[in-house]
């Protein structure tokens, strides 16, 4: 006999119920108790009394009954509710190397408030270039504050905070030392600068939160395939790994870390094609081998950028054009690696490449459809620019609200 249990049991019942409510709730507009009957099995006993004290703890709002909206002329009006959708915000923070932004939003995702400052021309192939970890705190905090006098909500209303960085991340939300100092740069204590901001504070890898928004968003490009990688490539590669509709972080947050492409040939590094289009020009302009009408020989390999090799490209310059062909080789060999050993449908290249160099894409895309290589996937570039990480970090931070929503309060301060 477990007394213990048994007596608990009705308490226990009736949250799991409610939280099937809520979980319909955030799916739906407007809603009634036959609608929640229809999806849950349970009565409409139970239903309207659970929907009576989720009104009263401020999660539910209880609009005009059917009749009075027109909608409903014959037997007893339904009552009709809708989650309050501002009954608290979440916030996202893309806090990358060069730049940081911070998202405010609804429970239904939309924004609020944003806010987003460059921190230096950085790379991190030079960590004495970047930012230091207490400029990297304020600039947080910064983006933090701006998007939320943005938005115009209380402090006190934030539900849940998700940061992402371009670093592994242990269960902890801490990173794991390596012998740069890079990862440790880039998250220096930033689960415990926002831990009093919120209830739910997070930090998670950028690349896994852009293959979070690649999956949830309407123009993410992981929406109608069970297994793909978002792979954000710019100064640096970084993959999240979403295996049958599942994010993959491995037992300290680094699935996705791309190291192992020291080991493949053809590609040597974990360089990013940005990088890498800045390096191979640089080394062409001062080869002195480039003809004197060259495009590319007219730059200035001082402050070269990837983009300047791209137009030097469209605009006939062979020396550039083949700098592109060498990319598209290096990002085809990689994502054919990356299919061989995780067997997934698409590859999506996000981060600054897929906006400054999208002709790589297209070249490497064409590469992988003539291999034959039967595991061969698919390559897109996202739709989503820049905003993939704070899009994914909202997301983030609404999937922790949800899972824990009945032991927050709306209305309330939820921070001790």
């Amino acid at each position: 006999m477990k007394p213990t249990v048994a007596a608990s049991s009705p308490q226990l019942l009736r949250t799991l119920n409610a939280r099937h409510i809520l979980e319909y709730a955030w799916t739906a507009t407007v809603f009634t108790a036959s609608d929640l009957m229809a999806a849950t099995g349970l009565t409409r006993a139970t239903v309207i009394g659970l929907c009576d004290d989720l009104v009263q703890r401020g999660w539910l709002a209880e609009l005009g009954n059917a009749r009075a909206a027109g909608i409903y002329r014959k037997g007893r009006p339904a009552r009709r509710y809708a989650l309050r959708d501002q009954a608290g915000v979440v916030v996202g923070i893309d806090a990358g190397h060069d730049q940081m932004s911070a998202t405010v939003a609804d429970l239904r995702g939309r924004v609020l408030g944003h806010a987003e400052e460059r921190i230096l021309a950085s790379s991190p192939e030079s960590i004495e270039r970047l930012a230091d970890a207490t400029t990297r705190r304020r600039m947080a905090r910064s983006v933090f504050d701006a998007a939320l006098a943005e938005s115009q909500v209380d402090a006190s209303t934030i539900f849940g905070i998700s940061i992402g960085v371009p670093s592994p991340i242990d269960s902890a939300g801490e990173s794991p030392p390596n012998r740069s100092g890079f990862w440790q740069l880039m998250n220096p204590g930033l689960l415990e600068l926002f831990a009093g901001y919120a209830p739910l504070v997070s930090v998670e890898n950028d690349a896994n939160l852009a293959a979070i928004a690649e999956q949830s968003s309407s123009h993410g490009g992981g929406r109608e395939v069970d297994s793909f990688i978002a792979l954000l490539v710019g100064e640096g590669i970084g993959a999240g790994l979403m295996i049958d509709r599942r994010l993959v972080r491995g037992r300290r947050g680094g699935a996705g870390e791309m190291r192992f492409l020291d080991y493949v040939d053809g590609v040597r590094s974990a360089n990013g094609l940005a990088l890498m289009a800045r390096q191979w020009g640089i080394e062409a302009i001062r080869s002195g081998h480039l003809p004197a009408d060259s495009l590319l020989a007219k730059l200035d390999p001082d402050t070269l950028t990837e983009s300047e090799v791209t137009d030097a490209a469209a605009r006939g310059d062979d020396a550039a054009d083949g700098i592109l062909n060498r990319l598209a080789e290096r990002l085809a060999r990689i994502c054919i690696v990356l299919g061989d050993l995780l067997d997934v449908e698409r590859v999506i290249v996000g981060g600054a490449a897929a906006l400054s160099l999208p002709t790589v894409i297209d070249r490497a895309a064409r590469l992988i459809a003539a291999s034959d290589d039967p595991t061969a996937p698919d390559l897109v570039p996202s739709a989503l620019g820049r905003e993939a990480v704070g899009t994914g970090a909202v997301e983030h931070a609404l999937s922790l609200v949800r899972e824990r929503a009945l032991e927050l309060r709306p209305g309330t301060s939820n921070v001790a």
